[in-house]
């Protein structure tokens, strides 16, 4: 620990506030502001006030993907971060996902401040910078579940959707819903969906679902309302493979020859001494 991680490398969060704002933190961070801090204070406990359709097409849509033991599905997402100045501003991201259950995972990402490969094999995590050809690995939990909450809560890694990956989505998803609402038939790039939205006491999110035998989701809109400006993670699924060929070597990390070896910054070792300051 304690190597320097040059500017657009960062291999861990500056702070995770909430479940969703974890990424927001890192492109706040990248882009040279400080990100608002969010309130600490929880809404009153409700019960669940959710339509029974829009309960049983999320419960189809859980179960269904849970099913999947390999598949691959390309994202391409935008993340909103809030500048304490108020300024908000927008980044645009892509990535190519693979899972073969029960414990690996590849996610190729790029955009406007990352390029970089993410791999879990079952034993260890592995992020790969592309632009300076940096690499970091550490142990991790043998299956997909506990990986992807260590990811998140000691590393600040998201992959794209990460709550869709696990092997109960409702679950997961649900946890802090206070109210969901079936809104009818739409459209997601021609293909036929099921709209829902759902409100929690963190974040209101909206997910659309594919309509027909493999109830797909297609679209995934989380707002986070404790944030101020309520920043929006917005991501788009496509090309969905329920068949793929998915060798092991996908999922095991080569370093390339130039590559050089760093340190993860853990969340809680990147956490700076004062938050919110200035810019």
């Amino acid at each position: 620990m304690g190597k320097p991680v040059p500017r657009g490398q960062h291999l861990g969060t500056a702070t995770v506030l909430r479940r969703w704002v974890g990424p927001i933190a890192v492109l706040a961070a990248l882009a040279g502001g400080t990100l608002w801090a969010a309130s600490p204070e929880a809404e009153n406990a409700q019960k669940p006030d959710v339509d029974p359709k829009a309960r049983s097409l999320l419960k189809g849509m859980s179960d269904f993907l849970a099913s999947q033991q390999e598949f691959s599905v390309e994202a391409d997402g935008s993340m909103e971060v809030v500048l304490q100045s108020g300024e908000k501003v927008e980044f645009e991201h892509s990535s190519t996902v693979r899972v073969r259950r029960p414990n690996m995972l590849r996610s190729d990402r790029r955009g406007e401040k990352v390029d970089a490969e993410f791999y879990y094999d079952g034993r260890s995590f592995t992020l790969f910078g592309k632009y300076r050809h940096y690499y970091a690995t550490t142990d991790a939990p043998p299956n997909l579940d506990e990986a992807i909450d260590a990811a998140r809560e000691k590393l600040g890694i998201e992959a794209p959707g990460a709550d869709l990956l696990y092997s109960n989505p409702y679950e997961v998803l649900m946890e802090d819903v206070v109210s969901g609402t079936d809104l009818g038939m739409s459209s997601v790039r021609g293909v036929p969906c099921h709209h829902l939205a759902f409100r929690g006491n963190e974040t209101d999110w909206q997910i659309w679902i594919e309509d027909g035998p493999k109830p797909a989701p297609r679209k995934f809109v989380i707002t986070s309302k404790k944030v101020q400006g309520s920043p929006e993670f917005s991501v788009e699924l496509t090309q969905w493979n329920f068949s793929p060929r998915l060798p092991d070597e996908v999922f095991h990390f080569v370093p390339p020859r130039d590559a050089k070896r760093i340190d993860f910054l853990t969340v809680k070792s990147a956490v700076p001494e004062t938050q919110g300051g200035k810019k």
